[in-house]
């Protein structure tokens, strides 16, 4: 679809939602739409400013594009660097929990999740083994399997070319898990592997753990960027992601770059 048909399909979109509704998947196509259009636009304001020159007073000439660069990576070193000393808060107010604080966050969220649309509409749930003092998943991802939906789980493993990349494999028990990375209980690996399909996806909830979050939906991890690299090229799975944790998890604004990926929900209890 070129932009000139995603436009014409935006309005389409806008007008029937101001008649009779749009239905969720037509939401998502909505939103969808949208980040592709004010994408676009993006694109070609930053093509445009990175083709300009900018002469200093020493006389010396430097690109657009090479001043944003060297802009960019000093920011990047200072959100590092917030998000370091931020996650270690985090994750002290997270500890502290005491065991009945965790039980009834994990019976709230386990109701939230098996309350919401996108569980009833998905026949597949990928969700996530709960490790240290993260929101206990145990309950939801057993009453998933009693469902007969079929669950998925993260292992991290070596990548085609030996960088740690993250792969969820499908699971019948909890029972099955065994530790893996960072001690955290994965699956043996010799599963089904899940492989992104833009159709299934449709039918498909992906839950998130996270350190920290912020009203923006921002969502901080544990440094390695797992999530952020697993949804960069999963557009239909992103629109029915949802970040689970803690309500001491949350601060006012997160530091985040450009290759943070915002879950599409948040749910903190």
């Amino acid at each position: 679809m070129n932009m000139n048909d995603k436009i014409k399909r935006i309005n389409e979109l806008y007008h029937k939602s101001k008649s009779v509704g749009l239905t969720e998947e037509e939401k998502a196509e909505q939103a969808q739409l949208r980040k592709e259009y004010v994408e676009s636009i993006r694109g070609n304001l930053r093509s445009q400013l990175d083709s300009m020159v900018i002469q200093h007073a020493d006389g010396t000439k430097e690109r657009v594009s090479d001043r944003r660069k060297r802009v960019e990576a000093s920011e990047e070193l200072d959100v590092i660097e917030q998000k370091k000393a931020l996650r270690k808060e985090l994750l002290h107010r997270r500890n502290a929990l005491s065991e009945m604080e965790q039980k009834r966050a994990e019976v709230l969220i386990t109701e939230r999740i098996l309350g919401h649309q996108w569980y009833y509409l998905s026949d597949t749930i990928l969700g996530f083994v709960s490790y240290g003092s993260e929101i206990r998943t145990r309950d939801l991802l057993n009453e998933a399997l009693k469902a007969g939906k079929k669950v998925f789980v993260p292992k991290i493993e070596k990548g085609p070319e030996g960088a740690e990349e993250m792969n969820f494999y499908q699971i019948g028990s909890l029972d099955e898990l065994q530790e893996g990375y960072r001690g955290i209980l994965e699956p043996k690996g010799n599963s089904e592997r899940y492989a992104y399909d833009a159709e299934k996806a449709r039918k498909t909830l992906l839950l998130m753990p996270g350190v920290g979050f912020d009203p923006y939906r921002n969502r901080m991890g544990y440094g390695k960027g797992f999530y952020d690299k697993f949804l960069s090229d999963k557009e239909e799975l992103w629109v029915r992601s949802i970040a689970i944790g803690h309500a001491c998890q949350q601060v006012d604004e997160l530091p985040i770059d450009q290759k943070d990926i915002k879950p599409y929900q948040v749910i903190l209890v």
